[in-house]
Formats: structure tokens, C-alpha cells, sequence
């Protein structure tokens, strides 16, 4: 007796997504269901190392099409791996992976961006319900004496039952729509399958029984020249596994066989479009490894670095062998032989792209950046090569620059490698630490990803040259001259003491707000700013650790004043003059500056309400004199 059993509330919602919106082109459905068909032969061969006995006489892999025109059917079969009652019930009824809800959230909100998402869930075989207004997998698992039937119309529920199959596998027959009809034509299914899946490596027979002919090459794509290959064939092998839709297509292509000490071949694959969980922390690369053409795992930890963690393909090694287990895998030396040189070798390539068209690698760097550069902080033995790829905004120009790049525009006296951290690169440029460094000609770059405050301390120089923050310590600009040769210096007495008396009022003012009170070389145009000590962590460091961890440390900044400018003269005025008026205005006025410098940095301000009435005071003054 069959057994109905209701939809996860999640494969529902995708069902009528997957069926009526998500695909613009219905006949995807075919490589979906070819693609399951080729992973369960994968997982078959793989066992079948530890457990001949799984093939039972049976192991030459193949996936097979027929088409029944009277009975509007058209049927996949496989003789692979396999599915029970229980796997059929986790694969076809519910989905496991974490993020389905914010997945289908996205879909349901139009966001066509995301389409390509739906692979990546491993949800494919819904795609059927577009041309089939019912779905019927039997399915016996490899060793099981006892199939099951499972049978949907694709409209909340489904049934499971036991069934009659005298072979392993997967048989899945598509009750065909009215309006698919060009689904039960042999010239199309054949179209189909030589456009979507000439490279699956096992046969792909169309025609009853065995009288199929074969259809696709049957050949890894990752084995043949690249001279052989087509562009489109790149195309379809980057969606099949990744998952990815029509219009994801590979950004960079990287295709090469080594050999040596070691021997193996790649086809590898950089995403034209950012995957929604690449920054969750639970995602694995797409990299599948093979040895010697059998499928072995996907993810494997120690072949891609997590910085590269975007990228998909194949690895196929020669070397390792076939019956290793998934456990032993990671502790494999030639896994990390693998791994460095094929880091190495994209790193090269990305190089090159960067070199050969600069506008394409900018849309890459928007996309993945922040991630390539995880490499700067936990990846040693990849950081020089890492330096030469990044990219960074900065004070010259509007584009994207390298650090070699910044390096042969240092100036004369220049020994630091200059940068300024802040939230995005609009609010870097507005900074008023940034004054005296242009009134130089100096550069500073732009860091704006939080990785960036991780990986700078440990990176420490490129070239011999220091990085060093301009909101932290000491400027150290005294050897550079200024572009328009004023570097004049207030030596006068008389300045001397006015100005050495304003900064000890002014830090007894704020003797609890602010760590030191201390002369400017970094403003020239305003009239004060905040900056870290060369001890303490930088200020936009300080502001992601509260936000994200809830980090209250006490860290105080240091208010840098700017001598010139005509409302810090006109404090040292103030504070020559014991008169109770005086001194009033000078500290209000020490508090409002002091709060400006605070708005310029993002921080919040202590009161607020004090702020606004100390600002109107100040302005009604300011009318009333005026």
C-alpha cells in the first residue's frame, strides 16, 4: 500500500518557483536529470573500490533516454548508486542544506540575480515539474534486494511504494505536458543532450532497450586538449558543476594537465556571478577531486585554500590512490603538493588577467576581493604572489591600483606605504587625515574590507616598504615637501607659548574624553581630527570589533589640532584670557570640535542633545556678532 506523505514546506515553495519562473529555457531539465544520473554512476564507482560485490556483474555505467509518443512519456534511467526508501525521501521530499529558507525568500522577492542559487542546493530534478505534469522515480540502491516508487504531480505531496526492479539504479519517467511535446522527438532530445552534456564521462544511449544510440562523447572534458574544447562546451561543464544557470557563464577558464613528480590534470573555473553563501563560514569549495577518472569527493579540505573558496572545477590526480578513503585524505601529502601548485596557478592567471584587461578584473575584484584577500592573512606561503593580485582604491584616480603600481609613484622622501582604513571608499575620501598627504603629492590606499585590518599587521611590508596607517601615530611626512614649497615652520616664541598654552587647556577640558591633545601635520584645511596611538589598534578596527563582537575595550584617541586654521587661532586667543566669558567659550567650543572629529570618524556621539544646544549656542553667537 502506498504510502502519501506532504512536501517539506521549503520544496513546495521551490516546486512552484522551479516550475513557473526559474528556468528561462524548459529543456534545462534534461542536463539536470543527465547530471544526477552521471553523479549517482560517480558515487557507485567510488564504493565499488571498497566493495566490488556492488556491481554485481554490472560495471559498464551508462544513463538511458527513451521516449514513448502514445503514452506521452519520456523516461531517464541510470545503473548507478541508486536510492531506498529513506534516501528518496530526503532527496526528492525535503532539503537538507542549510540557507533554504533565505534561498527561497530570495527567489519569491524576484531577485533574478539569485537564480543561479537553485543548483547549488542540489535541487535540479524539480526542474522535471516544467515539462512533466507528473514524476515517477524507481529507484533500487545497489546491494538492496527491494525497490521503491516515488510519484508526485508536483502540487504539495508525494507518494512512496514498494516496486518491482530487477537491476540497481534510477528510473525516472516524465509524464510529458501538452505544451512539451517537443520533448518526445528523437532530433531534439539528441540536440539537447550534445548541447548540454557531451562532456558527462559515461554513455548516454538514446533509444529503447539496446538498441540506444550513444550521443555524447563520453570522454572527461578535463582529459582532452584544450584545442578540442569549445567555448560552449567550457560553458556547459562549468554549469553542470556548479550548478549554475544560463546566464552564469565561467569569468576565467583554466585548463592544463601537470606533470612531473607529481600528475594531474585541471579544469578549473572562476563564477561570473557571486555564490549568496560565500561568506558562510560552513561553505566548501566547488572542486571535485577525481583519481584516475572515478569520482572520489567534492570540498575536500586542504585542495583549495578558503580563499579561492568561489572557485569550481575538477582535479584529477594520478598519483593518489583509488581506494583512499574521504578520512585519509586531507593528511595525503600530495594533496598539498596538488593544492600549492594549483593555487599558484591561478594566482598566475589571475595576474594575467589583471594585465590583459583591467575593466574585467575590476568587476572580478568587486565580486571576490574581500575574499582573495583572506589569502594576506592565513595564507604564508602565498602572500607575494597574493600582494602582486590585489587591488586597492586610492587617492590617485577614480580605478583600481596595485601595490607595485603605488610603489613606483612614491615620491621623493616618501618610506611608507600609506593607507587609510574607513567603511567604504567615499568616506576615505572625505577623511581630514588625508589633507596634508595630498598637499604633498602622497598617495594613500583605501582599505575598506574588514579583512583588511587583519591582514596589514601580519603582512607588516611589500617591498621593503611599511605599511602604515594615516589615522595612527606619528604622520612622518617631515621629509616630504610640500607641491606648493610652503614648508615653513612656526618657530616664533610667542607662538610657541601661545600655542603650547591652548593644548594644555584643551587637554584639561578633555581630560576624560580624549587621551592627548597634540599638533597636526596630517590637516591643512580642517581645523581638527582623531587619531589612534601608534600602540593602540586603528580607529576603524576599534569600530568593527564593537560592532561585530561587542568590543568595549577603553580606547582613547588622541585630538590632533591644526595650528592655521583660524578657529584654532582664535582659541589660542581664548586661552591667553582669564576672563570667565573666555574661558566658557573656549571649553564649549573644545567640546564641539571635539564632537565634529567624531562625526567626520562615524563614531557616535556621547550626548547627543548636548551636541545640537551646544551647536545652536554657538551659531546664535556667531549671528548675533555678525
Amino acid at each position: 500500500m502506498s504510502e502519501k506523505m506532504e512536501f517539506q514546506t521549503e520544496v513546495s515553495r521551490l516546486l512552484d518557483i522551479v516550475a513557473n519562473a526559474l528556468y528561462t529555457e524548459k529543456e534545462i531539465f534534461l542536463r539536470e536529470l543527465v547530471s544526477n544520473a552521471s553523479d549517482a554512476c560517480d558515487r557507485l564507482r567510488y564504493e565499488a573500490i571498497a566493495k566490488p560485490e556492488l556491481l554485481s556483474g554490472d560495471a559498464d555505467f551508462k544513463i538511458r533516454l527513451w521516449f514513448d509518443t502514445d503514452a506521452r512519456t519520456l523516461t531517464i534511467a541510470d545503473n548507478g548508486i541508486g536510492m531506498d526508501k529513506a534516501a528518496l525521501i530526503k532527496n526528492l521530499g525535503t532539503i537538507a542544506h542549510s540557507g533554504t529558507r533565505e534561498l527561497v525568500q530570495n527567489l519569491e522577492g524576484g531577485a533574478k540575480k539569485d537564480v543561479n542559487l537553485i543548483g547549488q542546493f542540489g535541487v535540479g530534478f524539480y526542474s522535471a515539474f516544467m515539462v512533466a505534469d507528473r514524476v515517477d522515480v524507481t529507484s533500487r540502491r545497489a546491494g538492496d534486494a527491494t525497490a521503491w516508487v516515488w510519484s508526485s504531480d508536483g502540487r504539495g505531496s508525494y507518494t512512496i511504494d514498494e516496486a518491482l526492479k530487477d537491476t540497481r539504479g534510477t528510473e525516472i519517467v516524465l509524464h510529458i505536458k501538452d505544451d512539451a511535446s517537443e520533448f518526445l522527438i528523437e532530433e531534439r532530445l539528441k540536440t539537447v543532450v550534445k548541447k548540454y552534456s557531451d562532456h558527462i564521462a559515461f554513455p548516454i544511449l538514446l533509444g529503447p532497450g539496446d538498441k540506444g544510440v550513444m550521443v555524447n562523447a563520453a570522454s572527461a572534458l578535463w582529459m582532452r586538449p584544450k584545442a578540442d574544447v569549445t567555448p560552449e562546451q567550457y560553458k556547459e561543464f562549468y554549469r553542470s558543476v556548479s550548478g549554475a544557470l544560463q546566464m552564469d557563464e565561467p569569468w576565467l577558464t583554466v585548463h592544463w594537465r601537470a606533470e612531473g613528480a607529481i600528475e594531474y590534470s585541471n579544469l578549473l573555473m572562476i563564477p561570473s556571478m557571486k555564490p549568496f553563501d560565500l561568506y558562510d563560514p560552513r561553505r566548501h569549495h566547488g572542486v571535485k577531486l577525481y583519481v584516475k577518472r572515478v569520482f572520489i569527493t567534492e570540498g575536500v579540505e586542504g585542495l583549495i585554500p578558503p580563499f579561492l573558496r568561489f572557485v569550481k572545477g575538477v582535479v584529477d590526480s594520478e598519483d593518489l590512490p583509488l581506494n583512499i578513503s574521504r578520512e585519509m585524505l586531507q593528511a595525503n601529502p600530495v594533496i598539498a603538493k596538488m593544492s600549492s601548485a594549483v593555487t599558484k596557478k591561478i594566482l598566475s592567471e589571475l595576474e594575467q588577467k589583471a594585465k590583459d584587461d583591467i575593466k574585467e578584473f575590476e568587476n572580478f575584484w568587486a565580486l571576490f576581493g574581500p575574499v582573495v584577500k583572506e589569502g594576506l592573512y592565513d595564507a604564508h606561503n602565498h602572500r607575494e604572489q597574493l600582494c602582486r593580485v590585489a587591488r586597492f582604491y586610492s587617492t590617485h584616480g577614480d580605478g583600481l591600483t596595485s601595490l607595485e603600481e603605488y610603489v613606483s609613484r612614491m615620491v621623493e622622501g616618501q618610506e611608507h606605504i600609506y593607507y587609510l582604513s574607513a567603511p567604504s571608499v567615499e568616506a576615505a575620501k572625505n577623511s581630514p587625515q588625508l589633507e596634508a598627504f595630498r598637499a604633498r603629492g602622497v598617495e594613500v590606499l583605501f582599505m575598506t574590507d574588514a579583512i583588511d585590518e587583519f591582514w596589514l599587521p601580519m603582512q607588516n611590508d611589500f617591498k621593503q616598504k611599511k605599511f602604515k596607517s594615516v589615522t595612527r601615530g606619528d604622520a612622518e611626512l617631515s621629509k616630504i615637501k610640500k607641491l606648493d614649497g610652503d614648508d615653513k615652520a612656526e618657530d616664533k616664541a610667542e607662538d610657541k607659548s601661545a600655542t603650547e598654552n591652548l593644548l594644555a587647556r584643551m587637554k584639561e577640558i578633555l581630560s576624560l574624553e580624549v587621551k592627548d591633545v597634540q599638533l597636526s601635520e596630517r590637516l591643512v584645511d580642517s581645523p581638527v581630527c582623531l587619531v589612534a596611538p601608534e600602540s593602540d589598534v586603528d580607529i576603524n578596527m576599534q569600530r568593527l570589533l564593537k560592532k561585530n563582537q561587542g568590543y568595549e575595550g577603553m580606547h582613547q584617541h588622541i585630538l590632533e589640532i591644526n595650528v592655521k586654521h583660524p578657529v584654532i587661532a582664535k582659541l589660542q586667543l581664548l586661552a591667553a584670557n582669564d576672563a570667565e566669558a573666555s574661558k566658557e567659550l573656549l571649553r564649549e567650543t573644545t567640546l564641539l570640535l571635539l564632537d565634529q572629529a567624531r562625526i567626520i570618524e562615524g563614531e557616535p556621539l556621547k550626548n547627543p542633545g548636548e551636541f545640537v544646544r551646544r551647536l545652536s549656542r554657538a551659531i546664535e553667537k556667531g549671528l548675533i556678532a555678525g
